[in-house]
């Protein structure tokens, strides 16, 4: 099984940024710790903070990838952009946030992801992703 995690704006700050809300532990170190635990499926990430470089990656991966697990994190609230990606590939997309968006501002409970994704995993922190993951089990 191929899986990757993309990550949009700003999450190249987790472990920094707001750890509040995005807790203390970098992505980088998170992600390490994915690939040592699901040594059976052949893991990549990659983040971007450009929209199109996003949408790129989609295309590129979404017909020969397993599956696609996107925190497209603000630009999930704006990018029409995004969610016709999605709609335009094969393979399927969860939707993924650290954060309970339905209990942070009224923007944040905007999706343009939602309505094209496979399903939507929120609130649980890093944990959302192995979540992800493990719905393409």
């Amino acid at each position: 099984m191929k899986l990757i995690i993309i990550n949009g704006p700003n999450l190249n700050l987790l472990g920094k940024r707001e750890p509040e809300i995005y807790g203390r532990n970098s992505f980088e170190d998170f992600f390490r710790t994915l690939q040592m635990k699901y040594r059976d499926i052949e893991l990549e990430y990659f983040q971007s903070n450009v929209e199109g470089e996003l949408i790129s990656k989609i295309q590129e991966v979404g017909f020969s990838y397993d599956g696609v697990i996107l925190n497209a994190a603000a630009y999930t609230h704006t990018s029409i952009g995004i969610g016709d990606a999605i709609k335009a590939i094969e393979t399927p997309v969860i939707e993924v946030h650290i954060s309970n968006t339905m209990e942070r501002e009224d923007f944040r409970h905007v999706s343009y992801i939602s309505p094209v994704a496979k399903g939507v995993i929120l609130g649980f922190g890093l944990q959302s992703y192995e979540l992800a993951i493990h719905s393409f089990l």
